[in-house]
């Protein structure tokens, strides 16, 4: 037997263990219903991904609060995965800038093989470790960051390669996959499993697993930056305004928190080059606009804690 044939092999045995990859018989025969009743399965197939997720809040809960706390002391939040899992991980990353005025350096995703990944399969690139680590080692991890391993198997050879890297080098890790006792979440100081089950297609893990994945990442990265400030209630206070639809809700988000009128609104945030949290400083607390930097500053970010400073 040679060495590809027994890895193949292997590979098989892993894959057959694995929900994600399990065959549905009463499927079997879907190409044959009509679109509307292929569509009502598939929606029905959905429905069950937030109940999964509902039972993994708690880790995720552990897990947000550990990143936070690291993220507060400057660190990053990195998200490293192949494929879809990759893909998910680099769209929360880039999303976080313009909802959350974050560095774009601050909330990281690696996708294995590169941008080119994002639009074109790369060979052998999620089967690398080695890949993992080097795409980490160009970041010069801290202990402050936290390295977020993505995966629907759990045994992705990158996002474990990952995690194991970035622990090694006394960076938090969290493992998030879609099977119970994945390698993954082994590997990570917090393992997130999300069992979503067998797929409407086999093995196309784009689907439930993929849904699933994006809803954890969206809690990761949003209650993160609640814990962090970027938010005033359920607003986008820290929200970069790059295009006009973004000034508008600017405007409009100043406008709900003070009350105030269109002008001054228009006036705070011109006295505060456009910063949402700044030009409301500006109005409830009567201050000018390098005292409401100020006092945000020294309130790390923190609106509420700013405005109580400035009332004091």
């Amino acid at each position: 037997m040679t060495s590809s044939t027994s890895r193949d092999r292997d590979l098989r045995s892993q894959l057959d263990t694995l929900t994600t990859e399990a065959f549905r018989p009463e499927l079997a025969d879907v190409d044959r219903l009509p679109t509307l009743e292929i569509a009502r399965l598939m929606n029905a197939e959905d429905a069950t991904v937030a109940g999964a997720v509902a039972a993994q809040v708690p880790a995720i809960a552990a897990a947000i609060d550990a990143i936070a706390e690291r993220m507060a002391r400057g660190g990053r939040l990195v998200y490293a995965g192949a494929g879809t899992a990759g893909r998910l991980g680099v769209l929360d990353a880039s999303e976080c800038p313009p909802t959350f005025n974050t560095d774009p350096a601050r909330v990281v995703g690696l996708i294995a093989g590169g941008p080119d990944a994002m639009v074109t399969s790369v060979e052998g690139a999620e089967d690398s470790p080695e890949l993992a680590e080097s795409d980490l080692a160009a970041l010069g991890l801290t202990t402050d960051d936290t390295v977020v391993g993505v995966s629907a198997s759990g045994r992705t050879p990158y996002a474990v390669g990952a995690v194991a890297y970035a622990r090694g080098r006394g960076a938090l890790t969290v493992g998030l996959s879609c099977n119970r006792d994945s390698a993954l979440a082994a590997a990570a100081e917090h393992g997130i499993e999300v069992v979503v089950g067998p797929e409407f297609l086999t093995g196309s893990t784009r689907l439930k697993a993929g849904t699933a994945q994006k809803l954890v990442l969206n809690m990761l990265s949003t209650i993160t930056m609640i814990r962090l400030g970027k938010t005033y209630g359920n607003l986008m206070v820290d929200v970069r305004a790059s295009n006009e639809k973004l000034r508008a809700r600017s405007r409009r988000i100043v406008a709900q928190v003070t009350g105030a009128g269109d002008e001054d609104v228009e006036r705070a945030l011109a006295a505060t080059d456009g910063e949402v949290k700044h030009a409301i400083l500006v109005l409830l607390a009567g201050v000018d606009g390098p005292t409401a930097a100020r006092l945000l500053d020294e309130a790390d970010g923190h609106l509420r804690a700013a405005l109580a400073a400035a009332g004091s």
